[in-house]
Formats: structure tokens, sequence, C-alpha cells
């Protein structure tokens, strides 16, 4: 197994190869699946974890997030990213404590976005940006490549306003965030966009009007998937549950190489 320092440095080097897919797994099992399928990197979905709890995404603690982290670190060799949402609270110093703990629990990367959960609002912008340095510092006080990736959300919070979008991230990269990501950009215009307008890697988030080719033609480096992959698995679920109401038990017939994927 590799250590978590090696672990930073393959994560680190991804980021100036070729361009990647990093998949959200929700759990170990899926971790390893992602492991098996031949994937350099896993990143954490909050509403995928926060499905596995029984609820909505936003309603997990720090501490839950953390736990969930190291099962997830523990379950592949690959580096792990974790997706600290807010970083659990308003203030510069619980970012930094968010990516302090994710280093802990055994993670290679975090992000920290700028959406205000208790006000419902983005953070203004200077306000954001300083929670992104405080992050920054965090990372730069650890022992090993941690690699920070800094969200601008207002895309996915009504506002897709593509210049507030840039003037965040530029924001974010001047902080010294070292992945700049923007979920939610509609279409590979914005995507070529927010790439021309800096100077570090950009992740985007998958969704069906986008292909990998247009992502990456138009300049991004990493491409994530969010909770995509778990509703995939919960629609397919329901499904299949649906047939057994009605009597048939056909969708019970898939077999997936389960023993392969787990190393057993």
């Amino acid at each position: 197994m590799s250590t978590q320092a090696e672990k930073g440095e393959r994560f680190r080097e991804l980021h100036a190869g070729e361009p990647f897919v990093i998949p959200n797994p929700w759990d170990g099992g899926t971790a390893k699946v992602m492991a098996a399928l031949g994937f350099p990197a896993v990143a954490t979905t909050s509403a995928g974890f926060a499905f596995t709890l029984g609820r909505l995404d936003g309603n997990v603690s720090l501490e839950e997030v953390l736990e969930h982290t190291a099962l997830l670190v523990e379950a592949t060799d690959l580096p792990v990213s974790v997706d600290l949402e807010n970083g659990y609270g308003s203030a510069p110093e619980k970012a930094a404590a968010a990516i302090q703990g994710a280093a802990a629990a055994g993670a290679v990367g975090g992000s920290i976005e700028d959406w205000d959960p208790e006000r419902r609002e983005l953070y203004p912008l200077e306000h954001a940006a300083g929670r992104v340095r405080a992050a920054v510092e965090a990372a730069r006080g650890l022992d090993l490549a941690f690699t920070l990736t800094a969200r601008a959300e207002n895309h996915l919070r009504g506002n897709p306003d593509i210049d507030d979008t840039i003037a965040r991230l530029r924001a974010f990269e001047e902080a010294g965030a070292d992945v700049l990501y923007a979920p939610a950009l509609r279409d590979a215009g914005e995507v070529r966009q927010v790439c021309d307008a800096v100077s570090r890697p950009v992740n985007v988030l998958a969704h069906p009007g986008l292909s990998q080719d247009a992502v990456v033609d138009a300049g991004a480096q990493r491409i994530s998937v969010g909770s995509g992959l778990t509703w995939i698995a919960v629609e397919a679920m329901a499904e299949a549950a649906q047939e057994l109401q009605g009597g048939s038990f056909s969708a019970l017939s898939v077999k997936a190489p389960i023993r392969e994927w787990l190393g057993g």
C-alpha cells in the first residue's frame, strides 16, 4: 500500500498530466469497484454519502464526513479527495480545520465551496476568498502534498452568471487554490470561458449535455460526476424493487463480478 505522502504526490501529478475522470463513490464497496475499473483517484460525494444515512445533502456533520473519508481511504490504494462542502462553518478557521481533518483521515485532496447553507446565499467574494486562503494555508502546513479545490457555486444556486463565476474563480486562484471548480457549467462554451480566464487546473462536473471530448477540448483537466453514479444505482435498485412488487424476479438475474472487484 502507498503511503499518504505518495498518494498525495500521485494526485498532484495527475493534475499536471493528461486530463482525467475522477469518479465519486459513496461507500467502501463502490470505491473498490472504481479502483478495480482502473480509475486513478476517487472523490467523495456529499449527497451520495448523505443518502447512505437516509438524509438529504447538507445534513451530515464534519465528524461523520471524516469517518466516511477514513473508510474510503482504507478501502483502496487510490488517492482520495473529499467534498468538504462549505467547511462546516462560515469562519475561515472552519475551512482550515476541515482541511486538517480530511488530511488526518488520510485524504490527499479536498474542496471548499462558497455557499452559505445557513443564510442560503453565496458568501460575499472577499469573505469567500478569505475562506479559501485559510484552507490553502492549512493545506500548505501539512507534511504532504494536499490538493485544494475551490468551488464557485453560483451556477448550482440559481445564478448562472458566468462573469460572476470567473470573478470568483480568479479570486480563489489568487488565494492559492490548486484546482478551480464551478459545478453545473451548462456547455462547452462556458467551460472554455472559465478555462481561458484562469491558469490553474479546472474541474468540470459531468452531465448528459457534455461529452468528455468537448470538456477536454475546452481546456479542463479533471472531470467529476458528483452524486451522478449514486442516483444511477438508486434508480436501478428502485426499478428492480418495483418489478418485485409486480411479481417478476427477472431483475435479479444481473451477475456482477463482485469477487473480482473486491479482490476476493
